[in-house]
């Protein structure tokens, strides 16, 4: 978490509040150096039954948000010392505190500060002197927004601590899901994959094996050769991960990669039997960093294969009708250039950020 306090003028007044119900009412931080102002917008909010906060500095703000939490934060721009601008970039940097709406206080048609607050990532804008149906309608409207973007990141973390259990579940695994996350973002920039293909084979590869918490111990964990009734149960992992993502919107880029990271180019995979360009691209790429770590991994029936083995047996596998050859080609090219750059690692893992 950025430390939020990180000034040597934190003032000592801690941020006050006026209480108008119980705790479960949202409550909203008025920040502003002018009393009056304050003043103004602590009225009008309470008479819409809000527990309103007060700060009256940049620096006592951000102790505010650190104590309580607000649902929204009322924040005028120009401030002595610490202004609107460098407060918002400070919440919206932070994991703790990036889902709560910053609403900035500007002078009518004050075009520079608008632009400037959205830069600084601000989510709306009021102008003085407050419109109390204005006032009313936007915080109201943004404070259903926070609390539904926390369902959802309470959702996907719930989801990603599924995956990791399930990861747990086969001690042989190691960190696999570590290293492909760091192999799918590298070989993702490689490819020139946009920003948001990289985030989906980065959460691709928590979750791509979400499903396998549906599989019998009997089955997942089976040291021996499975038979063909229950290889027919491990397959239907895949099914069960896109049926527990389905639900989340969030994850729509996500799902074809949980679905389809087992289809083969020659249709001869599955679920689906889906042949060449029929296999969603992002599943393509996902596929070729999965092999290759599981390749380059001990496991109890296997040794670890060096990079050039692995890719001797991709390529033969490829040669087969498995694999994108055009796909292999680039994956075995990025990890040449990868292998030049770090002569003595082998792929090693990269600590996430």
């Amino acid at each position: 978490m950025l430390n939020l306090l990180s000034t040597s003028t934190v003032p000592q007044t801690k941020c006050s509040s006026v209480r108008l119900s119980d705790s479960e009412q949202p409550k909203v931080l008025v920040v502003d150096d002018h009393p009056s102002s304050r003043m103004t917008a602590v009225a009008l909010l309470s008479v819409e039954g809000y527990e309103v906060l007060e700060a009256e500095s940049g620096p006592a703000a951000l102790e505010c948000v650190v104590e309580a939490n607000p649902d929204l934060i009322l924040l005028d721009v120009m401030m002595p010392g610490m202004d609107g601008y460098e407060v918002c970039r400070r919440l919206k940097q932070d994991e703790q505190t990036r889902l709560i709406p910053v609403v900035f206080i500007t002078a009518l048609n004050d075009r520079r500060s608008r632009i400037m607050g959205i830069e600084a990532g601000g989510d709306d804008f009021l102008t003085k002197p407050f419109d109390r149906l204005e006032l009313s309608a936007r915080v109201k409207s943004l404070v259903g927004q926070k609390r539904l973007n926390e369902d959802l990141d309470h959702a996907e973390q719930v989801l990603f601590s599924m995956a990791r259990s399930v990861e747990s579940r086969d001690p042989d695994t190691g960190d696999h899901c570590e290293r492909l996350l760091a192999l799918g973002k590298s070989f993702g920039e490689f490819i020139q994959l946009s920003r948001h293909e990289i985030r989906d084979l980065i959460w691709g590869a928590y979750l791509h094996d979400i499903g396998k918490i549906g599989i019998p111990d009997a089955v997942l964990l089976k040291a021996g050769k499975l038979t063909p009734e229950e290889w027919e149960i491990m397959k239907q992992h895949v099914l069960i991960g896109e049926k527990i993502c389905q639900p989340m919107r969030t994850l729509a880029g996500v799902i074809p990669i949980i679905r389809h990271h087992h289809e083969r180019w020659d249709g001869s995979g599955y679920p689906d039997n889906l042949v060449g360009d029929e296999i969603p691209y992002l599943a393509q790429v996902f596929q070729c960093i999965d092999i290759y770590d599981a390749l380059t991994s001990e496991r109890p029936y296997k040794k670890a294969f060096t990079s050039a083995e692995a890719l001797q047996i991709m390529a033969e596998e490829t040669g087969k009708g498995w694999r994108n050859p055009q796909l292999f080609q680039q994956f075995s090219e990025f990890i040449s250039s990868k292998q030049e750059k770090e002569p003595s690692c082998r792929c090693a893992p990269i600590q996430n950020s």
